[in-house]
């Protein structure tokens, strides 16, 4: 909450410190620095940073340069300038590299050795997963790391190492878990001792759920300690009343109580899915209640489409709303409230132009002055509020305003609007009002109402808590508690709704959940699993700092979830024809394999293996080389779990292209052969069991924009070729029954969850004809089928996919139908892309 009062001199330090990008929270706290803040001012004077156009973790780390400089006074002029200069160009990005600036910096003054400044700051620094796995390895073997229980301390002494110094933590700490259940096999789960189970915040999704061990320490870390480890306890949150924390604690029983409040205005992206996971999150692990609320207070943006999408994307990512309200629920009350404000001398009608009242709050001048309006009669602002809702006035004609503090250097207290006219019918009270309240009058008031324990936003929120309270108090109503974290975006990408929708209506993209795009439905399409979301969230953990994540951190942590969930099938993405001329044209041996070597649950599959088969294109070629271990003339090469390696003895090409079109092998069936030094992916052909499996279309998509910030003009950064079909890749005939019981593994266990959730949908009397009906097919679509390509990628079956033999109604045996059209979506890659290969 900001200072109710302050000096001048601390107002004008956080108006400079705001102009360059620092959000008025932090400005506040940097000013009160007796010697951060002067430092801060002199390197915005000195260095014109207003100018620079910063965004705010870039300010961010201008104002953590200060208070590092307020511990240090090593650095002259030009080298601070040097360190700045680096900030906004984007090559110092965390406060660990501009410590490491100012460490290295001291010693070596101007001028300045740019590549030994950069391999000592981390700047550009970059290692493959290949690199960092052979890292990880001899790491291991030359320190006798001897299993589990050395995890912690093996990723805390890697961390420390010159090779990983600048290396993303999170990474080290995947491939590190990912080296070691290699190395050691799966770590079983083990509740900690004299403490009970935790009561699960999320369904298990998919038959995919996270495992046991890694769901309690993520619950431990995130809802019990930093940021939700430190919120208030029921009733803990102030009262301008006694009797008001009374009735309050008497509804919830002293519960924790929260909401998640999206405006239906829009789909939801992956930053939501931090809000969702918090609120839903935390309620659960205190065994509380969490509610769905639409702020449906906007009906000219509003519709249908997004109310369902929201309600099942929260069921989708394994959550349920204990009831499912409305803003609207509450108009009446809301109008009412309004009333008694003007009748207590704390809110009047205003005309005044939006340039006027623009004027009027400062947002010309900064500073706001009193409204022509302000000071008119009680009775006359009731009859004009009347007269708003009895349709007098047209939009901007007329609107409640708020009469709050307009001594108060919070921009928030500067007489906010309560109530304005907008003639659009809403999409359930109809043609009932005229008027609609805003968000800051209806937020804090249905949060009263619903009587919530935690009203948890983002930290752009943080100056409206105090017109929050301000409301609350000024009614006599309760006031719940608002705490402000950080959110969570990703690089390269973008969730402005504008500019979603300019995407979407310019064609750039196929809809919103065109799988390139990071709207969680899109996101969903593309075969991410909810479970590897969450995860993803909660392994970041809460704070009021903003969490910007590379995609690449994103999608590494899908890989991980996926790595031990899915079953491995072989897949040749361009098949390139082998006859093994040495079978015979009836030679079939059926070859039992499992689905996954390391997670014998998923079960085996049968596969023919024959005299006709496919390997990818990818894995021949004419010249031969020392370092290159597949297929070329001569070359002998191993097939996965196949029981010959086969040997190119020549090959057949198309007269026009010179494309070769068919290799002739041998098998090497005969006494001992060497063992090869290569294995490749393969794929039979042999109708009678209806090997291979062709697929239509296998969609493979790449970044959508070629910055990792796009700029406001972002059409103009969008990539080219960000999605690459490629028509008849071959999967194993395993993809049938895989595909099969996936959906209705899916379909069960939806089900169920469906039945638990009206039950308690009724027993919360939730339920009325315009909330989205609770189904178990919101939860099962065809990116229920997910399975790794061996040595390809993961995919997962595209909703454009027709299967007939995945319905109840087809025969029981799994296999092409007619009218058939089989869609694979690329997932991930199995190690991050650099990008497409021009």
């Amino acid at each position: 909450m900001a200072p109710t009062k302050s000096d001048p001199a601390t107002e004008g330090l956080v108006t400079l410190f705001t102009s360059i990008g620092l959000t008025q929270a932090k400005a506040v706290e940097t000013a009160k620095s007796p010697k951060a803040a002067p430092i801060l001012k002199t390197l915005i004077e000195e260095y014109d940073i207003a100018a620079k156009k910063l965004d705010d973790k870039q300010a961010g780390l201008i104002a953590a340069f200060s208070v590092s400089l307020s511990k240090s006074e090593g650095l002259t002029s030009p080298e601070k300038e040097y360190v700045v200069t680096r900030i906004v160009d984007g090559k110092l990005r965390s406060i660990d590299q501009i410590n490491a600036a100012i460490k290295f910096l001291e010693p070596h003054p101007t001028p300045i050795d740019d590549p030994e400044f950069d391999k000592s700051c981390g700047v550009g620094f970059s290692i493959t997963p290949e690199e960092l796995r052979k890292n990880i390895s001899e790491y291991i073997s030359k320190n006798s790391v001897s299993g589990w229980g050395s995890l912690g301390p093996t990723i805390n002494a890697l961390k420390g190492t010159p090779e990983l110094r600048w290396a993303n933590p999170l990474e080290v700490k995947n491939a590190v878990e990912t080296v070691f259940l290699e190395t050691f096999g799966a770590k079983e789960a083990a509740k900690p001792k004299g403490k009970k189970d935790p009561k699960p915040s999320s369904t298990k999704e998919e038959g995919s759920a996270q495992p046991a061990e890694d769901s309690a320490q993520a619950k431990k870390t995130v809802f019990e300690e930093g940021f939700l480890g430190q919120l208030h306890k029921p009733g803990g949150n102030p009262q301008i009343h006694p009797h008001l924390r009374d009735a309050h604690l008497a509804a919830t029983g002293g519960n924790v109580w929260t909401r998640f409040p999206p405006e239906p205005n829009g789909f939801l992206h992956v930053g939501h899915s931090k809000a969702i996971f918090v609120n839903f999150g935390y309620a659960a692990h205190n065994n509380g209640k969490c509610y769905l609320r639409y702020d449906d207070t906007n009906p000219e943006k509003e519709e249908g489409r997004y109310f369902d999408s929201i309600f099942e994307t929260i069921r989708w990512l394994g959550f349920e709303p204990w009831k499912v309200t409305y803003s609207s629920d509450y108009f009446d009350q809301l109008y009412d409230l309004a009333v008694e404000l003007i009748k207590r001398d704390k809110a009047y009608v205003c005309h005044c132009t939006q340039e006027e009242i623009k004027v009027d709050r400062g947002e010309k001048k900064g500073q706001p002055r009193p409204c022509i309006h302000r000071d008119r009669p009680i009775a006359e602002s009731l009859a004009e509020f009347q007269g708003m809702r009895d349709g007098k006035y047209k939009p901007k004609e007329a609107n409640l305003r708020m009469k709050q503090d307009l001594n108060d250097p919070n921009p928030q207290m500067w007489d906010l609007t309560a109530y304005r006219v907008l003639e659009a019918p809403h999409h359930r009270t109809k043609d009932k009002w005229r008027i609609y309240p805003t968000y800051d009058f209806t937020h804090c008031l249905v949060d009263s109402f619903e009587n919530i324990s935690h009203s948890l936003c983002t930290v752009e929120f943080i100056a409206s808590r105090q017109s929050y309270d301000w409301l609350c108090d000024s009614l006599d109503v309760y006031k719940p508690r608002q705490s402000e974290y950080g959110r969570l975006s990703l690089e390269g990408t973008i969730t402005s709704k504008r500019k979603l929708l300019a995407l979407v209506e310019g064609g750039y993209v196929n809809g919103w959940d065109d799988p390139r795009l990071y709207t969680l439905i899109a996101l969903r399409r593309r075969g991410v699993p909810p479970g590897a979301i969450i995860s993803f969230v909660s392994s970041l953990g809460v704070s009021t700092a903003p969490s910007n994540i590379e995609t690449a951190r994103f999608e590494q942590s899908i890989r991980q979830y996926l790595e031990s969930t899915v079953p491995r099938l072989l897949m040749v993405l361009r098949p390139l024809k082998v006859t093994i001329e040495n079978l015979p044209e009836d030679y079939v041996l059926m070859v039992e394999k499992p689905l996954h070597p390391k997670v014998p649950a998923l079960g085996t599959t049968t596969i023919p293996f024959t005299r006709t088969i496919y390997i990818d294109a990818d894995d021949f070629r004419l010249e031969d080389s020392k370092d290159y271990f597949r297929l070329a003339p001569g070359k002998t090469v191993g097939l996965f779990q196949a029981p010959y390696p086969i040997t190119c003895t020549s090959y057949k090409t198309d007269p026009a292209t010179g494309a070769v079109t068919e290799l002739i092998c041998k098998a090497e069936n005969e006494g001992q052969p060497k063992k090869p030094k290569a294995f490749i992916q393969w794929v039979a052909e042999h109708a009678p069991s209806g090997s291979p499996v062709i697929v239509d279309e296998t969609r493979v998509f790449y970044r959508l924009f070629k910055s990792d910030r796009p700029p406001s003009d972002f059409k103009d950064d969008i990539a080219p070729n960000s999605l690459e079909v490629i028509k008849g890749a071959m999967v194993e005939v395993g993809f049938w029954p895989l595909l099969k019981r996936s959906l209705a593994d899916a379909l069960e266990e939806a089900k169920v969850r469906t039945e638990k959730a009206i039950k308690a949908a009724a027993e919360g009397d939730s339920n009325d004809a315009d909330t989205p009906q609770t189904s178990a097919e919101q939860l099962v679509g065809n990116e229920c089928v997910r399975f790794q390509g061996l040595r390809v990628a993961y995919f997962a079956l595209d909703k454009d996919a027709r299967v007939a033999s995945a319905t109840e109604e087809a025969s029981t045996q799994p296999g092409r139908r007619q009218g058939d059209f089989l869609v694979l979506n690329r997932i991930v890659s199995l190690k991050e892309d650099a990008g497409k290969a021009a």
